[in-house]
């Protein structure tokens, strides 16, 4: 049996659920809130609740809780894997931007830490601004400021990315 597109696309990449997609979830109600805050997940309380990013669930790039995640985990499709349905792109490609985008986050991911920035729990843009407030603080050392452009420099490719191929913000292609 062939395994699905989400078999094949999504236990490769995590984005949606790492921080790096998005800062939080919003869940359909206090009840689905209640039962994940019961499986030690962080919620942070609003209307409804939100699943605060990087999701405690998540163990490499599956999900812990699959069975029971929240209503919106079950029915999101980033842009990537709606194009790989529609044969706008083929699994080999996408598995290409996965992977670009993977490389591309952990080097930001990288270059907060040599910048100072260690919390892990945050997601993605609040450890790069962190981190960015972390190297003002630091000075005007011509190292640190290299790897803050770097930093600057890769960030904007990481977001480009994600507008492109997994929020169907701009030209997909």
């Amino acid at each position: 049996m062939k395994p699905s597109l989400t078999d094949t696309l999504c236990t490769r990449c995590g984005l949606c659920c790492d921080g790096s997609l998005f800062a939080d979830v919003e869940l359909a109600g206090a009840s689905e809130a209640a039962g994940l805050e019961a499986m030690g997940l962080e919620i942070e309380d609003d209307e409804n609740g939100l699943l605060l990013l990087p999701c405690g669930a998540l163990r490499g790039k599956l999900c812990g809780i699959y069975a029971h995640r929240p209503e919106c985990c079950r029915t999101f499709e980033c842009r990537l894997l709606q194009d790989a349905r529609r044969g706008a792109v083929t699994v080999e490609r996408a598995g290409e931007h996965i992977a670009e985008a993977l490389k591309r986050v952990a080097r930001v991911r990288e270059l907060a830490v040599e910048l100072g920035q260690r919390d892990v729990r945050l997601p993605l843009k609040e450890r790069y601004a962190e981190a960015l407030a972390l190297a003002d603080d630091a000075g005007t050392d011509a190292a640190l400021n290299r790897k803050r452009a770097e930093l600057e420099a890769e960030m904007n490719a990481v977001e480009g990315l994600i507008r492109r191929r997994f929020l169907g913000q701009g030209n997909p292609r």
